[in-house]
């Protein structure tokens, strides 16, 4: 792709296509029983964008009534002494090293279920059930659509309807980029409950594409010390319901405050469009971003 306007090619096609992706997710949930039972306690694991979506699903099935659920970075899972009753993985690749060595780890001491995109990866001999999603596997290193379709699943699994969110997505995954958006040196995202992760992985896709300043937090921790950096030129980014007071609090920083009335799911599809239009415009291409992989793989010297 020697052009800017070929920047970011797969992942322009893949978070574009995210709306039709949920549909497929939210009936394919609808019509699947793979997940935990209702009342079981549940550990869930995965890797950077995979960790995020994990703690969305985790705050979303506990809100909801269905029982205790943890959500852990997998090198940082320790499982095996705690009380769970079952391991759900969420891993695009099925390859990704740390998520493949706890499963051997935990040996078959409880049931597992994995959440994928290649249904032709290991991971698939290693775990009880599989919760199959190729149709949003993707070719761009920048994950977009596994990440939310993943999600989508999840959350609808859990009692969540996502009709909002699949309408407001179709007109935010095409939605123009305003020259302040593009030009900002500094975003945060913040979100409350289930959209915290997503905050989280708004931010990530931030740094991943576009290599700048990003920060990510709680909304309600938001003030305890990160506003201090909320200046002009600044974004701070709000998915979800915002704390009472906040709104006042950053016009007197200077900052741009965002908080759209859409919902949070189809909120971060739009900063998916946002990443890849800053991406673009510093000549970055996201398919293939700087010291990234599609699967960290890790080697026995790494």
């Amino acid at each position: 792709m020697s052009d800017n306007t070929q920047l970011g090619y797969h992942m322009d096609i893949e978070l574009t296509s995210q709306p039709e992706m949920w549909d497929r997710a939210i009936a394919q949930a609808k019509a699947e029983n793979l997940l935990p039972a209702d009342g079981a306690r549940v550990a869930v694991v995965g890797c950077g964008t995979s960790w995020f979506m994990a703690q969305s699903y985790a705050t979303a099935r506990e809100a909801s009534g269905k029982g205790v659920t943890d959500a852990f970075a997998a090198s940082e899972a320790f499982i095996a002494t705690r009380d769970y009753d079952v391991l759900v993985a969420i891993t695009r690749s099925g390859t990704t090293s740390e998520v493949l060595a706890l499963l051997d780890e935990l040996d078959g001491s409880i049931p597992t279920v994995a959440v994928i995109g290649d249904i032709t990866s290991p991971i698939v001999g290693k775990v009880d059930a599989v919760v199959e999603l190729p149709y949003a596997d993707e070719e761009s290193v920048v994950q977009t659509r596994f990440a939310t379709t993943a999600l989508a699943y999840l959350l609808t699994s859990v009692g969540v309807d996502l009709t909002d969110a699949v309408a407001d997505a179709r007109a935010a995954v095409t939605a123009e980029t305003p020259a302040e958006l593009i030009d900002a040196e500094q975003f945060t995202f913040l979100g409350r409950g289930w959209t915290v992760g997503l905050a989280h992985e708004a931010a990530l896709k931030m740094r991943e594409a576009v290599q700048g300043w990003t920060e990510s937090y709680p909304a309600m921790d938001y003030r305890h010390g990160p506003i201090s950096i909320a200046a002009p030129n600044r974004v701070t980014w709000m998915l979800g319901n915002e704390p009472e007071g906040l709104a006042g609090d950053m016009v007197r920083t200077g900052a741009l405050y965002i908080n759209n009335e859409v919902h949070p799911l189809a909120e971060l599809a739009r900063i998916h469009r946002v990443t890849l239009d800053r991406a673009r415009a510093r000549g970055m291409n996201p398919d293939a971003p700087r010291n990234l992989t599609r699967s960290v793989i890790l080697t026995e010297d790494a």
